[in-house]
């Protein structure tokens, strides 16, 4: 289990080929001290093809995809004999029923050395709806999908369930788990519901989204708030981060690295909620839930770069976590001082240069290093 009461990093694997890379970034996550390796659940990334080259990154190869993903299920098999807790942020109960996502987990918890993570969200747009999927009331679907799994992992029988989405007649899942390797649901919440049913229904909490200390605060007392209105210990909710933040040699460095073309794409995958608080309205509608509606191969190229044109560079200053290695401690050890206990920090810079690329790998490091020990 993952103590809720120290301060845990993670770090991204990932899912996309070659295995080679995947198996080398969990090695390195293993001997720099990272307690948990994270993967993830797509079919396709949010990278659009159309913006995919030189131009836009270092990192993309000519003529190279940027959608090529392994399924999460399998790969985590295959690194399961790993000393590291293994997680996958996120998949959803969409594209998976509910009884297997909880089957899987409970296989890990055999097939791994440590308590395997299932984190898991009400989905994106992207991974539903190209493949003929529904995407209507993913919350909804996903508190039904909570409720199953967590009767599969407490089952003592046979489990009834009839909802809306969701109906089990006598559904037997007798596989126990491992008694010292019990899975932890994770749930990747930002809005009110979400939050509620964190605080019901989960051993962790895995936002994405840039806030501000004082939203962070706020959400992480609503979490728990609403766990101890069901009896359970809100103590014991381990509050994470994935964070995208941007890691610059210098202030001067970092703040060039805003006005950079990935880093204004990945803005445009905030929500317009972001973008209001900021006065401003999102250059792909006032609606827009960022990448939990964004589809790729839904835009042209000009669309997108007249979007990215949109971004004002310093009101994504006042958004996102940027500087040196230095200065984005000292911001997040006020976070730690609030409540969070396990960061992933996602260096949005690495994909301006391969010097930029190296750098901030290298930081990220050293700030979770820094971090632990504090």
């Amino acid at each position: 289990m993952i103590d809720s009461s120290r301060f845990t990093s993670g770090m991204t694997v990932g899912t996309q080929p070659p295995l080679a890379r995947i198996r080398v970034l969990t090695t390195a996550a293993q001997r720099t001290g990272f307690d948990i390796a994270w993967v993830t659940d797509h079919f396709l990334g949010f990278f659009p093809r159309s913006l995919w080259d030189k131009d836009f990154s270092w990192a993309a190869a000519a003529g190279a995809s940027p959608h090529p993903y392994f399924e999460y299920q399998a790969l985590m098999g295959h690194l399961a004999r790993r000393n590291i807790h293994i997680g996958v942020g996120v998949t959803e109960p969409i594209r998976r029923h509910p009884v297997l996502l909880a089957q899987f987990a409970l296989t890990m918890s055999h097939l791994a050395k440590r308590a395997p993570i299932l984190g898991i969200g009400s989905g994106e747009r992207e991974n539903v709806e190209p493949y003929g999927l529904p995407f209507a009331r993913p919350v909804s679907r996903l508190e039904e999908a909570l409720q199953i799994v967590r009767m599969c992992f407490e089952s003592n029988g046979p489990i009834d369930f009839s909802g809306e989405f969701f109906a089990l007649d006598q559904a037997v899942m007798d596989l126990e788990p491992h008694p010292d390797k019990i899975p932890q649901i994770w749930i990747a919440a930002h809005g009110p519901r979400m939050l509620r049913l964190t605080g019901e229904y989960g051993d962790g909490w895995y936002p994405t989204f840039p806030m501000p200390p004082e939203e962070f605060e706020d959400a992480l007392g609503a979490i728990r708030g609403h766990a101890s209105r069901v009896g359970r210990d809100p103590g014991a909710i381990v509050a994470g981060w994935q964070l995208f933040a941007i890691i610059g040699r210098t202030q001067k460095h970092a703040r060039e690295l805003l006005d950079s073309q990935p880093v204004r794409f990945l803005s445009l995958l905030g929500p317009a909620h972001l973008w209001a608080r900021a006065g401003l309205e999102h250059p792909l509608g006032p609606e827009f839930r960022g990448m939990i509606d964004f589809v790729p191969q839904h835009y042209t190229k000009a669309q997108l770069l007249d979007a990215m044109g949109k971004v004002d560079v310093d009101v994504l200053s006042q958004l996102v976590v940027w500087g040196t290695p230095e200065s984005i401690t000292t911001q997040l050890r006020g976070y730690v001082d609030i409540g969070l206990r396990h960061l992933v920090l996602q260096p949005a810079s690495a994909l301006v240069s391969k010097r930029d690329a190296l750098f901030s790998l290298r930081s990220s490091v050293s700030i979770q290093r820094a971090l632990r020990k504090g």
